[in-house]
């Protein structure tokens, strides 16, 4: 072999080597680049979302719903349904889907509990008091739940929630605390109705929360009344189970949107509504 040959040789076993390496270290980079890329964060939510809420979570709960809607394109969120606990608590007993459920006491969710479906243990997201809701200017001077009873015994329309549910059944407890008999026009069956009752002027006053006299605005007037303070309703959440969920309706979905009422985000809302923390 002649000097040239030996070198051409040389040369062709370096590119060869060289070549390899290349394929090595290329080989080296594919294998290694998934793990260096930036980690997930998690799959986007998919599904369908059905809340069950209290009759006064409705201002809140509009709003937190049409927020999660849009952080998250993927689901398909129904409409809220809201209305007393204790109907909402048996419609999901006797077999109602529901994902989630927002009740307006622990009364009305214990029978959700006691059925085993619920995912996990209900947790309280924030509280209320009772108002009593008058038409602007207070025309039948009401500034006690005396007064109020007075204004029931001289023929007026006084309206309360049916005692099954949490406002009547918190209007009861204050009404007892300080030692009023008051025989109320009606009762009905979520707080909404006798506010609706008292905006329409189809009453002279009722008993609600102070988050329905604040959603009201002009069109009522608040009382406070010294033993409001000595029952305060505390609102439980709970994601429900398997069982109470319809097909495509995910658990995850459904964590995700307690999620956001728990946080810093979802507590704003509720207190600028006027609820307090728990």
């Amino acid at each position: 072999m002649t000097r040239t040959t030996r070198t051409r040789a040389s040369a062709a076993l370096a590119l060869a080597a060289v070549l390899a390496l290349a394929a090595c270290s290329s080989s080296d980079d594919a294998s290694t680049g998934p793990s260096q890329a930036p980690t997930a964060t998690g799959d986007a939510l998919t599904g369908d979302l059905t809340v069950f809420a209290a009759a006064s979570l409705q201002p809140a709960f509009d709003e937190l719903v049409t927020t999660f809607a849009a952080d998250n394109p993927g689901v398909h969120v129904n409409p809220v349904t809201y209305d007393g606990s204790s109907t909402l608590a048996t419609q999901i007993v006797q077999g109602g889907n529901a994902d989630v459920f927002a009740s307006a006491d622990e009364k009305n969710m214990k029978p959700v509990v006691d059925a085993g479906l619920t995912a996990a243990a209900p947790t309280i997201f924030t509280t209320n008091t009772l108002q009593i809701v008058v038409a602007p200017g207070n025309p039948k001077h009401i500034t006690s739940l005396a007064d109020l009873a007075k204004v029931a015994d001289d023929g007026g329309i006084v309206v309360l929630c049916a005692p099954e549910v949490p406002c009547g059944s918190a209007s009861q407890q204050v009404l007892a605390a300080a030692d009023v008999d008051l025989t109320p026009a009606s009762e009905e069956q979520n707080v909404t109705a006798v506010l609706t009752k008292v905006t329409a002027g189809e009453a002279d006053a009722g008993l609600v929360y102070r988050t329905d006299v604040l959603r009201a605005g002009d069109d009522v007037e608040g009382v406070d009344f010294a033993e409001a303070a000595t029952v305060v309703n505390k609102y439980p959440i709970a994601v429900l189970s398997d069982e109470a969920r319809a097909d495509g309706h995910e658990q995850a979905a459904a964590q995700a949107f307690v999620d956001l009422v728990l946080s810093d985000e979802g507590q704003k809302v509720l207190t600028d509504k006027g609820f307090t923390t728990p």
